[in-house]
């Protein structure tokens, strides 16, 4: 596998969606676990909270979310980037640049050294170590473990 392949493969696990006992499609129909426990979508039409809602993900302090897919993207964000990348769906192929986008983003087109890319996307996935949304997330060492695992598959 490439080092770009493996990266997303990095936050898919990460984020819990390509690990979920409930997804067909390794983790690209998952939506944000929430207090009801997780669920998937089926429609790759456009992003399952396109039109709104959103998912209960904790009541004290209260935190809601309309994360969904293999990385867990936000609608809001799903909006400025099916425009910006000419994105007529919510597939997998869409998913997937919509990652790659956020990646380049932060400088990070290609894996050279896995601990700056994951330092430099700590403030796009809340399951990497380094930033303030509260959620928890792995150590450093468990993800890069996890990227090498990936890399050699």
């Amino acid at each position: 596998m490439n080092r770009l392949g493996a990266f997303l493969d990095t936050i898919a696990w990460s984020e819990g969606t390509s690990t979920s006992p409930l997804t067909r499609n390794r983790g690209y129909d998952v939506k944000v676990t929430g207090v009801e426990g997780p669920s998937v979508f089926t429609s790759y039409s456009d992003h399952p909270f396109a039109s709104g809602g959103s998912v209960l993900v904790r009541t004290e302090p209260r935190l809601v979310s309309t994360a969904a897919g293999r990385y867990q993207l936000l609608a809001r964000y799903w909006h400025v980037y099916r425009v910006q990348l000419e994105l007529y769906d919510y597939s997998p192929a869409s998913q997937d640049a919509v990652a790659l986008q956020q990646m380049k983003e932060r400088g990070v087109t290609d894996i050279g050294d896995i601990g700056a890319a994951i330092h430099a996307c700590n403030n796009i996935w809340a399951s990497f170590p380094g930033n303030n949304y509260g959620q928890g997330g792995h150590s450093i060492d468990k993800l890069i473990s996890k990227y090498q695992e990936f890399l050699r598959a």
